[in-house]
């Protein structure tokens, strides 16, 4: 009998682990256990009545790095190739981003000539606080908030403003609990490394093996900033699960997990309700909270961990307009924290993807809203209506865009606990899951964006990492 390894959540994590498993010289049974009956977890793409293309998740891809031309290979080995979607890195939306302070927006400084400009919202220069940093010694603490790193390293305006406005963006956090040695490595090793960030990064930490393949060299050569999927991103996850089938792959949809327990053998047994599969390993890609609940009681010290690991809710309102043009051409707009408390941000998802506008085409928007405001909302028992959230998105593109006129098409999702916060000591919460399943020896691996990145490439990454755990093999950096 061959191993069986059952996959928990059939979410973009869940399916590249899938993926690399049945790719394996000698793969093993995969069983993947999905709650919902549909793939995908947050990447979900809608069509309009007008045939436009919604994203009620990610939107977008960076093809940069290893990580980047690992999941550009992913879409090659699909066959997606032809349905790719780049901004290339002379398109606006590829060189232009603002930030919306004090009523106006504002374009972000790029290059160096941008260093040495005024550049509003910020009093001075950039290059003022760069070199501030230079001059800074080297922090002495095993973690640090993003905004105190950022205060300390690079002043209150860089802080308040843009390191602020960024973990609204990414995380829908707040920068003054996220922890910046989790939310950005990068930036956390230079500093221990080089003693000053901007060293660390202009020096690098050396070139890792990136994988290649013509799409891979397109987007290199081309300085792609990120792609999509004619349509939509969720194209992705549809054409893991179609490879992952013909391939053998099992996938199990609305099949909610009910628990998990060891055998005296050494096997999981994996609880369906009215059914139950065993697994001589388990890989799982459902939330950390999630995991937390399935645990048997001889791993509550690992469960104990999972369960600390907080997420906040985001809600996302797509918004079309036809007939109305943006102020400005770019990828979009953040919105820090004492400019707009609910509103995160808005993405100008025409101007990326023009060719998912639909025709007649109409220019597409999308509202993200949470932060405070949003955890107020939760936390008073208020009503979280559609309409609550549609009358929120359309005053912010009133205000900020100046698109005053009421929308064609709007479409509304509250997504619930749907982004992980890495807050101060994510580090030792890992440290201490990682420590457990060694000392236990447990089957098990985790995935996902609970743990060591929250971006669509984190995800695939971690799923690939979790693959070869289970397969024995090391997994190449």
């Amino acid at each position: 009998m061959g191993r069986t390894v059952v996959v928990l959540g059939g979410g973009i994590s869940g399916l590249a682990a899938s993926y690399h498993l049945s790719r394996a010289p000698n793969p093993p049974k995969v069983v993947v256990v999905e709650s919902s009956q549909r793939l995908g977890g947050w990447i979900r793409s809608v069509r309009g009545p007008n045939g436009a293309i919604f994203e009620l998740g990610p939107r977008g891809i960076r093809p940069a790095g290893a990580l980047g031309a690992r999941t550009l290979l992913m879409v090659s080995e699909l066959g997606l190739d032809s349905e790719v979607l780049p901004v290339r890195g002379d398109h606006p939306a590829a060189q232009n981003r603002f930030l919306y302070v004090g009523g106006a927006l504002h374009v972000l400084p790029t290059g160096l000539r941008g260093l040495f400009r005024p550049s509003p919202p910020f009093t001075k220069p950039l290059f003022w606080a760069g070199l501030r940093e230079l001059t800074k010694p080297r922090g002495k603490e095993p973690d640090e908030t993003v905004h105190s790193f950022a205060q300390r390293r690079l002043g209150p305006e860089v802080a308040s403003i843009a390191m602020d406005s960024l973990c609204r963006g990414v995380f829908a956090g707040d920068s003054r609990e996220l922890s910046v040695r989790s939310c950005f490595p990068s930036l956390f090793q230079a500093e221990q490394t080089h003693r000053s960030v901007l060293l660390g990064l202009l020096l690098g930490a050396g070139q890792s093996p990136q994988p290649d393949s013509a799409l891979i060299r397109q987007a290199r050569a081309e300085r792609w900033s990120q792609w999509s999927l004619r349509g939509g991103l969720e194209t992705l996850p549809q054409a893991l699960a179609t490879h992952l089938t013909n391939r053998g792959v099992c996938i199990l949809r609305g099949q909610p997990v009910q628990g998990l327990s060891l055998q005296p053998e050494g096997r999981w047994k994996v609880s369906l309700g009215n059914s139950s599969l065993e697994a001589d390993h388990v890989i799982s890609a459902v939330p950390a909270s999630v995991l937390s609940h399935l645990l048997p009681a001889e791993a509550a010290l690992l469960a104990r961990a999972l369960c600390a690991i907080p997420a906040v809710s985001v809600a996302v309102v797509n918004l079309q307009y036809h007939g109305a043009n943006l102020p400005v051409q770019g990828f979009g707009h953040l919105v820090p924290s004492s400019e707009d408390p609910g509103v995160l941000g808005i993405v100008y998802d025409s101007v990326a993807f023009p060719e998912q506008d639909g025709n007649p085409p109409g220019l597409r928007v999308t509202v993200m809203l949470g932060g405070s405001w949003l955890q107020m909302q939760e936390a008073g028992g208020q009503g979280l209506s559609e309409q609550l959230f549609q009358q929120q998105a359309e005053n912010a593109v009133a205000t900020q865009l100046g698109l005053k006129e009421s929308p064609s098409h709007c479409l509304v999702h509250l997504h619930k606990n749907c982004i992980p916060q890495y807050t101060l000591g994510h580090w030792k919460k890992l440290e201490s899951a990682a420590q457990f399943l060694a000392d236990h020896r447990l089957p098990l691996t985790l995935a996902g964006a609970s743990y060591d990145g929250v971006a669509v490439n984190d995800c695939i990454e971690s799923g690939r990492q979790a693959a070869a755990r289970a397969l024995g093999t090391e997994p190449d950096r």
